[in-house]
């Protein structure tokens, strides 16, 4: 889980040194595919169809959400524009076991209000992670992702979780952004899961295009998301998604 982990943060890196005004989503979606292959790295989005199978498959080996994108933005042909943020989602398998992590990238300038919402949404996935200790509940992780989120004038994106992850990109259990903490699962060493808090600027309510995978805030306002793979050790959580 490490090994996959370091790889799904050499990708983030890769990924700094190419976003930018003009870019083209297809052209980051090779950037990162050509990568995988150089490392001996199978990819875990491209063909996938969710539940249920019937669903379509995904055409891509990242999800590129742009602005008011949630999640599961398709990586197509539109140019990155100056101001924009884009979200990236990156799943792998390497050596049987996955990593997955997300990270929301500023496109150039961005205006301050977007800066703060990059800055709020990130807080929350530390504070998220702090609050996965050995011997507290699960829910406490979304009870502090949303009293930071909601503290600063924000929402949370209640349906989309995390998830466990191992020889599978989703495992049980599934990991809620919102509270009340306290309740369900006991966190004890050796679990491993995803945090990826989506923080909206506007409301929580969500609409999925006719794409069948792009998930958009109904109110048209940004979202972004921050993800690790984290796993729960006897000194508290260990970050597997970075460098």
């Amino acid at each position: 889980m490490r090994a996959s982990g370091r790889l799904v943060a050499q990708a983030f890196e890769l990924m700094r040194g190419i976003i930018a005004p003009g870019v083209r989503l297809s052209d980051i979606d090779a950037a990162v595919t050509a990568f995988l292959k150089e490392r001996g790295a199978q990819t875990l989005y491209k063909g996938y169809r969710g539940n249920p199978p019937s669903h379509p498959p995904f055409p891509g080996v990242i999800c590129a959400s742009v602005n008011h994108e949630i999640c599961h933005g398709l990586p197509d042909n539109r140019r990155l524009k100056e101001g924009d943020i884009v979200g990236i989602d990156i799943g792998l398998k390497y050596q049987d076991f996955c990593g997955d992590a997300c990270v929301t990238f500023p496109v150039g300038v961005v205006a301050p209000a977007v800066n703060r919402l990059l800055q709020v949404t990130h807080e929350c996935l530390e504070k998220g992670i702090l609050a996965a200790q050995p011997g507290r509940h699960l829910t406490d992780i979304g009870a502090m992702i949303q009293i930071h989120a909601e503290s600063n004038g924000c929402s949370v994106v209640r349906e989309w979780g995390g998830h466990g992850i191992g020889r599978n990109l989703h495992e049980p259990p599934h990991v809620s952004h919102i509270g009340p903490g306290g309740r369900g699962l006991k966190l004890r060493p050796g679990m491993v899961f995803t945090i990826e808090p989506m923080i909206n600027a506007g409301a929580p309510e969500w609409d999925m295009l006719a794409d069948g995978w792009t998930v958009v805030t109904r109110d048209g306002k940004l979202s972004a998301q921050f993800e690790h793979t984290i796993a729960i050790t006897e000194a508290g959580p260990e970050i597997l998604t970075q460098l």
